[in-house]
């Protein structure tokens, strides 16, 4: 799993639904992967790879400066091959799908309100305590070919109480084309919840970037 690398088409379909629900550029092709245009305080820009590529490798050669990211599906070993030694990599992430086994919902805690509101193709979902405190959220955006979960987050004191569980089934009733795969990019913690509710890991999803900036 951790070596596999990934359909280009998939990788693409996430990422340009990624970019709706965020607010951002289209990703466009480039050096054998896709680029987003970012510019933020915090990255200029990120590239995106199936897996590991010339391109990424000149890309890495080329680059000396922070706020830079390359981003692959794929082997960390082969990752860092290609990379010079400014290059710093990043904590492991999972690309995963929904198999469509997913198991039933559990019952949220008592106490908790849940909100859902759409924008668009977008979909916010919040979940928060009776005085209004907001313990958890998460965001997901459809386009034709994926739909796409992101930014989901639950604060330390509220896991383990069905609030994540929740914040999930909300986004995914929103859901309107039946057909679009379900996608997400989840940090060691979150694929261990998504694991638990029938989701599968296509690749490790690794980071780099140079210090500094």
């Amino acid at each position: 799993m951790g070596g596999t690398a990934i359909d280009p088409a998939m990788l693409h379909a996430w990422l340009a639904a990624r970019s709706v629900a965020r607010g951002l550029p289209a990703p466009v092709a480039d050096h054998g992967g896709y680029r987003v245009d970012t510019n933020s305080e915090a990255e200029v820009k990120r590239w995106v790879f199936p897996d590991i590529c010339p391109g990424l490798a000149e890309l890495a050669r080329r680059i000396e400066e922070p706020r830079h990211a390359l981003k692959m599906c794929g082997s960390a070993e082969a990752f860092r091959k290609a990379l010079p030694r400014r290059w710093r990599i990043h904590d492991p992430a999972y690309f995963m799908i929904a198999t469509g086994r997913e198991q039933a919902e559990r019952p949220i805690a008592p106490g908790y309100v849940v909100s859902t509101e759409r924008d668009g193709a977008v979909v916010a979902v919040r979940v928060s305590l009776e005085d209004g405190e907001q313990v958890a959220s998460g965001y997901a955006a459809e386009t034709d070919r994926a739909f796409v979960y992101d930014r989901i987050m639950t604060a330390p004191d509220h896991r383990r109480k069905g609030v994540g569980n929740a914040v999930m089934a909300a986004l995914r009733g929103a859901k309107r084309n039946p057909e679009a795969p379900e996608l997400l990019v989840a940090t060691a913690d979150g694929r261990a919840l998504y694991l638990t509710m029938g989701w599968r890991t296509l690749s490790t999803y690794l980071t780099a970037s140079i210090p500094g900036g």
